[in-house]
């Protein structure tokens, strides 16, 4: 008698058994899809920020150059390193370049104020196939601006001075006496400007 119990004692924990694990195997790729999607995600921000900075790095270099060119006419300098110039280029291409590499395409790419660059993209790469419906053909999108800031600062002689006599720059605690006679001399790019996502 005492056997029969235990035999319809497992054959009743079988069923629930099976029922544990198949409700295991569910979570387990419920949690799989979960993260093929996170990872898609991050990979559309990834590439997001590479593009929007790829484009501020370029902008940042134009202006850099314009500051240069300018150089004997310090009352074009400020002018400069707020953005209020003619003749800056989004360099968009660089955008679809830097999506590229990281497995995207740009959707938009776009000035964001004087010294500010939003880019969208979606990755070409799908979710893929999983226990959820629909995720076999959905891409995900992210966008990021990334904005370039001035790091120097500068004071106007006051009266007349020689044309070659420029005003010091100032750039977060590192003081350039600027020689025009000595263009390897002159700040770089990095150092006039800082170029970093939009918090």
């Amino acid at each position: 008698m005492r056997r029969l119990r235990r035999h319809a004692d497992a054959g009743q924990a079988f069923p629930i058994y099976i029922t544990v694990v198949g409700g295991l195997l569910f979570l387990a790729f419920a949690y799989l899809a979960v993260g093929q999607a996170a990872a898609n995600r991050n990979g559309a921000q990834t590439a997001a920020d590479a593009a929007a900075l790829a484009v501020a790095q370029d902008s940042r270099d134009q202006l850099a150059d314009m500051w240069t060119d300018s150089l004997l006419d310090p009352a074009a300098w400020q002018d400069i390193f707020d953005g209020l110039v003619t003749g800056l280029v989004p360099s968009c291409d660089r955008a679809h370049q830097l999506a590229a590499e990281n497995e995207a395409h740009v959707l938009t790419c776009e000035p964001d104020g004087p010294l500010g660059f939003t880019v969208a993209v979606e990755t070409d790469r799908t979710v893929g196939d999983s226990i959820v419906p629909g995720t076999e053909n959905k891409r995900s999108k992210a966008s990021a601006t990334a904005v370039i800031e001035p790091r120097c600062g500068f004071d106007m002689p006051v009266g007349e001075t020689d044309d070659k006599t420029l005003p010091a720059l100032s750039c977060e605690g590192e003081r350039w006496e600027l020689d025009p006679e000595d263009e390897a001399g002159l700040p770089r790019p990095e150092d006039l400007f800082d170029v970093h996502l939009a918090d």
